[in-house]
């Protein structure tokens, strides 16, 4: 039986920045970095099955910032719509990449254990109030997987805002006990945390282990993918 992992592939990773075409793609997305991604996950398909869960990003906040000067009474429920929609689109691009390997069908329902031999699966946003932090660690939890790769732009946790505070310190290693201490127990559409607090709660009830780590370096993910040395913010059950 073929090991599992989901990671979660923040919208950032997808499109850095919207507006900038590349000169002769006609695209913003960024496309080069997704050729990598691709090539070096299919290099573990043999022994390692993947849930890909796509971020919305700035495809999403761009849309809900629309939104409101069109309508300043948009409803929070709305904006958390557009954002799931925004992660859908992302997923079934995604799936797209992944298209000879990967399940026909993007998954919107994480609740549901999925009977399937694909290599690939991509999933999306489900509902308001659940951010695709949450989307990755139910989808590991009823899918018996117990690690979670979080990507991003940022290369690791702090305790405290890095670009607010200048004394905030770098997390290596912590406990899901002392992690939640620092995100609480709330989860705020839009909140600046490394990880959701909702999904933290589940995946400590559930003694999962979550690697937050820097997306744009692949050759990081391809160390925590084989089991080497790697930089990132490791948040485990207390032993």
């Amino acid at each position: 039986m073929k090991d599992k992992t989901v990671i979660s592939l923040g919208g950032s990773l997808i499109v850095p920045v919207l507006g900038e075409i590349v000169p002769d793609s006609g695209t913003n997305v960024d496309f080069e970095y997704l050729k990598e991604f691709s090539t070096l996950i299919r290099r573990y398909t043999k022994d390692q099955q993947f849930y890909l869960i796509a971020g919305g990003g700035i495809t999403a906040r761009s849309y809900i910032n629309a939104a409101k000067l069109v309508n300043p009474n948009i409803t929070k429920e709305d904006e958390d719509w557009i954002g799931i929609h925004a992660t859908r689109n992302n997923a079934q691009f995604v799936r797209t990449i992944f298209q000879d390997i990967a399940r026909p069908e993007i998954v919107t329902f994480p609740g549901r254990k999925l009977e399937t031999n694909y290599p690939v699966v991509v999933g999306a946003g489900y509902k308001p109030g659940n951010s695709t932090d949450y989307i990755a660690v139910k989808m590991a939890q009823v899918n018996g997987v117990k690690r979670v790769i979080n990507l991003s732009n940022i290369p690791y946790a702090y305790d405290k805002d890095p670009k607010k505070h200048t004394d905030a310190k770098r997390l290596i290693d912590i406990h899901w006990g002392d992690f939640r201490k620092i995100v609480g127990d709330k989860w705020i559409p839009g909140m600046n945390t490394p990880f959701d607090p909702i999904a933290s709660i589940l995946a400590e009830e559930h003694n999962m282990t979550v690697i937050i780590a820097d997306g744009k370096n692949l050759s990081n993910l391809e160390a925590i993918l084989s089991g080497r040395a790697y930089r990132g913010t490791t948040i485990s059950p207390k032993r």
